[in-house]
């Protein structure tokens, strides 16, 4: 492996443990193999599934960095995706309306 970068190299080697016991069918997710066999954790190998050319990004990545922000500051506690937390959240705004 190439020098440098420590704590990452160790999430990353954690990561790719989680990755190779599981991982959506057909994408693939391989390190670098260097020419001395060794494996740099820095550099990775990635396939989406489907026809070549056919997957182009409809979104990018500022817009999904912004939705999250907006997520933050604009909590929507009435959705489905979030049950728990929204019957979290309903317990609690009754829990302040009775002090």
């Amino acid at each position: 492996m190439a020098s440098g970068g420590g704590i990452a190299r160790g999430r990353l080697a954690e990561e790719r443990k989680s990755w190779r016991k599981s991982h959506p069918h057909g994408f693939v997710a391989k390190p670098e193999t260097l020419p001395d066999g060794s494996v740099n954790l820095m550099v990775w190998n990635c396939v989406i599934p489907g026809k070549e050319g056919a997957w182009k990004p409809s979104i990018t990545v500022r817009q999904i960095l912004i939705g999250i922000q907006d997520l933050f500051e604009y909590p929507n506690p009435a959705s489905y995706a979030q049950d728990i937390c929204y019957q979290l959240f309903k317990k609690f705004l009754i829990y302040l309306n009775f002090l």
